[in-house]
């Protein structure tokens, strides 16, 4: 889907791809509540994953599109910000409607997803503008730019960022069986420390940006790979820490695990930033890649507790490890204009 939508959003613009998105998700949606066999939820998995990746695949095209001239940092930081509350806030629903619903909740959150997919695709449609240039003369901008997946530096970029994101896939993953099974906690733990992860994010998204401002985008993104590292290592420790102190272990390493998100934050500023600007839409979706195969992978990880409780951990922190090296081995070859946004080299 990420290829496709780049070329979607090269012909019809990202702003219809998007509105396209929330209504496939819509529909998908739809089709679960009106599901009585095995072949229409197929069809509505399908319509809502296809869907979703067509939004996060042509979501930062438009972001760009609609924001500022200039460095897209603070607008990335602010949707990860607001993408982060809303998540948050859809898990505590959802939490809440089955405590109190039992399974009709079920139906209850599909129908209010369907709505807000409806919703939000009606308020973009109404409220958002986006000039765009004819269809004749973007393909004739394309013409002799090469792809993304082609272009060895932007690759980097994209296998660099998915080596680091893996972490928050596995934490989201993983992080129930880890505390549960493997360090025989509380229930409450799991959702309080993905709650406070969420919270976290949804709060310091800024902040981190402005307290980073000096530093050059990878520089901030290798910060962040190493905490992960550091979350790993702070993780697997829990297993000798005493069974009372457990949870406050868990808590102090999501804290660690939070921060190093923040970091990683600048990945979608430094790939678009790198991307050239005909074929911008192809590129920035193909970025989304770094999170698609990081989201495949984690549940393998995660299953490998099953071997042993610390292997899932040392594999994470050397793709952590992996990621800080590569980032400075780009560090060393990308344009200064990509590192340093203008207002930080004046």
């Amino acid at each position: 889907m990420p290829l496709v939508a780049g070329r979607l959003v090269d012909r019809v613009g990202a702003l219809r791809v998007v509105v396209g998105a929330e209504l496939l998700q819509a529909l998908g949606a739809v089709g679960y509540l009106a599901a009585r066999d095995a072949a229409v939820v197929t069809v509505a998995a399908v319509l809502l994953a296809a869907g979703q990746q067509l939004f996060y695949s042509s979501l930062c095209t438009l972001i760009s599109d609609v924001a500022d001239d200039g460095p897209k940092d603070r607008p990335f930081a602010v949707a990860a910000m607001v993408r982060s509350v809303c998540f948050s806030a859809g898990g505590l629903a959802a939490g809440g409607l089955l405590s109190v619903a039992g399974q009709t909740a079920y139906r209850i959150a599909v129908g209010a997803d369907a709505v807000s997919f409806a919703a939000c695709a009606l308020l973009l449609g109404l409220l958002v503008c986006v000039p765009r240039p004819p269809y004749q003369a973007a393909r004739t901008a394309v013409r002799g730019c090469r792809g993304p997946l082609s272009d060895g530096l932007f690759l980097g970029i994209i296998v660099a960022t998915g080596l680091a994101v893996l972490s928050i896939d596995f934490f989201l993953s993983g992080i129930s069986v880890y505390a549960i099974r493997e360090l025989h906690t509380r229930p409450w733990l799991p959702g309080a420390a993905i709650a406070l992860a969420g919270g976290l994010t949804g709060a310091g998204a800024t902040l981190a940006l402005r307290v980073t401002k000096g530093l050059g985008r990878t520089t901030v993104m290798i910060i962040g790979a190493a905490l992960y590292v550091v979350w790993c290592g702070v993780s697997v420790a829990a297993l000798v820490v005493p069974p009372t102190w457990r949870p406050a272990e868990v808590l102090a390493a999501t804290v660690v695990m939070a921060m190093a998100g923040l970091l990683l934050l600048r990945a979608g500023a430094l790939a678009e930033a790198v991307a050239p600007t005909a074929v911008r839409a192809r590129y920035l979706a193909a970025f989304q890649y770094a999170f698609t195969v990081s989201s495949v992978l984690a549940p393998a990880v995660v299953g490998l507790f099953s071997v042993a409780a610390w292997l899932p951990w040392l594999l994470d922190g050397a793709s952590a490890g992996l990621a800080v090296l590569l980032l400075r081995w780009l560090t060393a070859r990308l344009p200064r204009s990509a590192l340093h946004p203008a207002p930080l080299l004046g």
